[in-house]
């Protein structure tokens, strides 16, 4: 049994839950950043572009993180015929997009492909009348529930249809050249990159009401509000990059070093604020 799972954090989890399976892991937000013809290396090469340019915060060492995709493209390329794969898959526009990207570097092998839907298994496992989750990527489940999500929850034996249908949604995806897509009414939508920036104004608006006064605030501290409320996985580094986009568009002003979320306070600017 070979896993295939998206992002660092979901990664981290499988391998601790299931006891050093047999993985191979995506590290990259598939949310964010162009995948025009990603299965090609024309689109391998626009996207790594990209990424070096909008995720340097994120990356310290820029050939490690392009020499990880390479050879996380090429094992799923590398898997024999015969095997049984599961692919780990939750209900966002990160998650659904890897499946989809992933479906296709599996095109025409002669092996079995299993689906693992976290979303739908946490709410199945673990919600209570009382208590009930919501669940923005697998990368937020614990080692001890994905485990039992393996154990207990139901994955889903892909037939020639479904892996045709999925195949096709990627070539269709794989044609725009958008920077951002959201999970919007159970499905993958591709969008302008500025879709969220009216989420900084909200939220930066409701800290300066907080302190009383159009006092400067970390940037984090923004960055945080937006992941901690708004129901997309983008990761930080995208928000930080709109962010700074904004900056340069005269909607925020800024004190200190932009090299580093951590060294620069934000505020918006007055007429911005009304």
């Amino acid at each position: 049994m070979i896993h295939i799972i998206f992002g660092a954090a979901a990664a981290g989890s499988l391998k601790q839950g299931l006891k050093r399976p047999v993985m191979i892991s995506f590290w990259d937000i598939f949310s964010i950043g162009p995948v025009w013809k990603l299965h090609e290396e024309a689109g391998v090469e626009f996207r790594l572009e990209w990424m070096k340019k909008v995720t340097s915060g994120l990356y310290d060492d820029y050939p490690d993180y392009q020499k990880r995709f390479r050879k996380s493209v090429e094992k799923v390329r590398g898997i024999p015929a015969g095997e049984h794969v599961t692919i780990w898959t939750a209900e966002n526009a990160h998650e659904q997009t890897g499946l989809r990207y992933v479906m296709y570097l599996l095109k025409d092998k002669d092996i079995d492909i299993s689906v693992i839907n976290t979303t739908s298994a946490h709410q199945a496992l673990f919600d209570t009348p009382k208590v009930r989750y919501t669940l923005r990527h697998t990368g937020e489940i614990i080692p001890e529930k994905l485990l039992e999500i393996y154990n207990r929850g139901p994955s889903v034996l892909l037939t020639d249809h479904d892996r045709e249908r999925l195949e096709q949604e990627w070539l269709a995806q794989s044609e725009s050249k958008e920077r951002l897509r959201v999970w919007r009414n159970s499905d993958v939508r591709e969008v302008p990159e500025n879709d969220l920036d009216p989420f900084f104004i909200k939220y930066a608006k409701r800290l300066h009401q907080e302190e009383g006064k159009q006092t400067f605030f970390p940037s984090a501290r923004l960055i945080g509000e937006i992941i901690g409320h708004v129901d997309q996985h983008t990761g930080d580094a995208f928000l930080e990059y709109r962010l700074k986009q904004l900056i340069g568009e005269g909607v925020f002003e800024y004190e200190g070093n932009l090299e580093n979320m951590r060294f620069y306070h934000i505020r918006l600017k007055q007429s911005h604020d009304e």
